[in-house]
């Protein structure tokens, strides 16, 4: 199934797919846009090897979800704009709340790969303050910055933020020249990275067999 919003880059803000239920599963689905693809809206998520499309903060929202085995893609955006993969927005510390990347793909379309110079792409910004996202035993493709990680305005959420990447791989992982805010970090503990698997993240070994969907429960590493 594909889920498709034609409004095009000049038209902002254009979600293809929101999704707020609990125990919410997408699988082998097509989502795409360009700003705000597919909006994360809440509870607990999981999307399985899904094609992915789009710029500005194509994946965000407050869900407590795990992408795994998907293929991610920016696009090439306006002459403007800077594309912008997560933007996560956990409001207090409390929330149990963040966008998990799993054993998943982080490219580029065609277009955005012909002018990639032209055009910066980060692996997310901070909606709100204590914004949590991770990438985890992913492969990123050389379209994205060596910093990394972009912010919202100013030194907004920099200290509060939780923004993690653990064994990724491919040409845009190498961690040496990411951002140096006080929430980012480069996990190097199996036993953190395992809080963000779908096992522990969204508790989803006690409800996914049920739907028949292939998942993986820890790192897989």
């Amino acid at each position: 199934m594909t889920f498709e919003n034609y409004a095009g880059p000049s038209k902002h803000q254009a979600v293809a797919l929101r999704v707020g239920a609990d125990h919410a599963v997408v699988y082998r689905c097509d989502i795409i846009g360009y700003q705000d693809t597919l909006y994360v809206h809440s509870n607990r998520q999981f999307f399985r090897e899904c094609d992915i499309y789009g710029t500005v903060d194509f994946i965000f929202g407050n869900a407590a979800v795990v992408l795994q085995s998907c293929n991610i893609y920016a696009r090439k955006p306006m002459q403007s704009q800077k594309n912008t993969i997560t933007a996560q927005n956990r409001k207090d510390p409390n929330q149990n709340t963040g966008i998990s990347i799993h054993a998943s793909r982080i490219l580029a379309t065609q277009d955005l790969m012909a002018s990639k110079g032209a055009f910066q792409t980060y692996l997310g910004r901070p909606w709100k303050m204590y914004s949590r996202t991770v990438y985890m035993v992913s492969y990123i493709g050389d379209h994205v910055q060596p910093r990394g990680w972009l912010e919202w305005n100013g030194a907004f959420a920099l200290d509060t933020l939780y923004y993690g990447e653990y064994k990724n791989f491919g040409p845009g992982s190498a961690v040496g020249q990411r951002v140096k805010w006080p929430g980012y970090r480069v996990i190097t503990s199996p036993v953190e990275a395992s809080r963000f698997t779908v096992g522990q993240f969204i508790y989803g070994s006690s409800w996914l067999p049920s739907t028949g969907v292939a998942f993986v429960a820890g790192l897989g590493v």
